[in-house]
């Protein structure tokens, strides 16, 4: 018997810096195969930012990754346009046809997402983000498949030298799109927290934050000296090994894990193959 087959598509924009993104991204896809004892997981990884490849709508399901640097970096430049232009062909076929294609846009990808739809300003941030950090739900977000089984707030690993704020209330409407989290505020953006989720559709959905993370790719980033010394300096030592910590607590990183990204790709499955488990 042939098993039915669903493409999934890792768009990677890390230009070639080194990550633990893309092999936390191909664990999860891996533990969605083995779930899924009745269909087959095609799975392919795109450098679109470093070669210039590019899925195409061949591909059921694509997943965004993160990346350095700033998101308007590609601007005029071709990988730029066709990611675009992916991002616009897959909007257009989900108006046109009942077989969607699926998206998760993540950190660098979601400042991306944020300009392809409008639905908030990217700039860059009052200082670099990083940590584990926790993130505050709306009513939306209490409610959507991604984050309702997590705690409030909750915790995720936030990476990013930019960020979206501002949110455009009347492309949000347009779409039909839901804020689902922000960050919680520090004293110098108190009254402009970034957004940190965003479902435009039931089939495109991105965070701001990095669900895909586990304790072993945050130690790698908490070993960097340079990044060791930003949490000291912005906050105290205390503040370093409690972060440490976290990445061993089951309610916090490993939850969000566990949760988000394998919650997408679940619907995305369940809804393209009309079965479930």
């Amino acid at each position: 018997m042939i098993k039915p087959q669903i493409k999934v598509a890792t768009i990677d924009l890390y230009n070639n810096e080194p990550n633990e993104g893309l092999r936390c991204i191909r664990e999860i896809v891996k533990d969605a195969d083995s779930k899924y004892q009745n269909i087959e997981l095609k799975y392919n990884v795109f450098d679109t930012r470093y070669k210039g490849d590019i899925p195409d709508l061949n591909y059921d399901i694509f997943i965004s990754s993160g990346g350095p640097g700033s998101p308007f970096e590609g601007e005029n430049q071709q990988w730029d346009k066709d990611y675009f232009s992916l991002i616009d062909k897959i909007w257009n076929h989900n108006q046109n046809s009942e077989q969607k294609k699926y998206i998760f846009f993540i950190c660098h990808s979601f400042q991306m997402m944020a300009r392809f739809f409008q639905f908030g300003e990217v700039n860059q941030r009052f200082i670099n983000s990083f940590g584990v950090m926790p993130f505050v739900k709306t009513e939306a977000g209490k409610n959507d498949p991604i984050l309702r089984n997590l705690t409030d707030p909750f915790y995720a690993a936030d990476i990013r030298h930019w960020q979206v704020v501002n949110p455009n209330l009347n492309m949000l409407d347009e779409f039909g799109a839901k804020i689902l989290s922000w960050e919680i505020p520090e004293s110098e953006n108190k009254d402009n927290p970034a957004i940190t989720a965003v479902r435009i559709s039931d089939e495109i959905v991105g965070t701001q934050f990095h669900p895909e993370a586990d304790p072993e790719s945050m130690l790698y980033h908490f070993k960097q000296d340079e990044r060791k010394k930003f949490i000291i300096d912005r906050y105290n030592e205390d503040k370093y090994r409690e972060m440490i910590g976290l990445l061993e607590h089951p309610d916090k990183i490993k939850l969000t894990r566990k949760t988000v990204l394998p919650s997408f790709l679940n619907n995305a499955i369940e809804q393209l193959t009309s079965i479930t488990v």
